[in-house]
């Protein structure tokens, strides 16, 4: 069983990821709401993704015999300035989501627990692929942003509109 100073932040890291999800999923509703349905559906395969990181680590702190509390998610903006905005926003989002797996891990190592230290290596990998994607995409949105490169916001909307779910794979037993 984990220690309660884990307990709590794996719970308080819950939320965060579902809170991820709930922004990202506003995002695709205001992409929508502008015509790019191409951004709207990477945003919305994204908000899956983040609440399946959230319901992997509902389910390890059951598997530990720890209790999920649930807390409060805070309303996400509804809408930004422009795409590049938008993915600026969503940038810096995501390196406050680093900024708190590394205090996860760092908790776990404080705390000696090896299997949560273990399991955060996962959260480790994602989130550099998390950042790498968000700034990707915005350094396309600054290569685009003049009035003659508006017709390019369109070639990345199609890209973007390419990008299909891929439901986790449940370990096997």
């Amino acid at each position: 069983m984990m220690n309660e100073k884990m307990l709590d932040a794996i719970n308080e890291q819950i939320k965060w990821e579902l809170y991820s999800s709930y922004l990202y999923l506003s995002m695709s509703a205001w992409y929508n709401s502008i015509g790019l349905r191409g951004f709207a559906n990477w945003e919305r395969i994204q908000a899956m993704e983040e609440r399946d990181h959230a319901l992997k680590f509902y389910d390890y702190v059951l598997s530990r015999g720890g209790i999920v509390e649930l807390q409060v998610i805070d309303a996400p903006p509804s809408s930004w300035e422009s795409p590049e905005k938008a993915f600026e926003f969503q940038y810096a989002h995501e390196q406050s989501v680093t900024a708190k797996i590394n205090s996860l891990v760092e908790i776990a190592q404080e705390e000696r627990d090896h299997a949560t230290y273990n399991m955060l290596q996962w959260f480790v990998d994602e989130q550099v692929e998390e950042e790498d994607n968000a700034h990707a995409i915005l350094e396309q949105l600054k290569a685009v942003s003049d009035e003659t490169g508006k017709g390019l916001l369109f070639m990345i909307d199609k890209d973007l509109a390419a990008r299909v779910y891929h439901p986790p794979v449940a370990p096997a037993e």
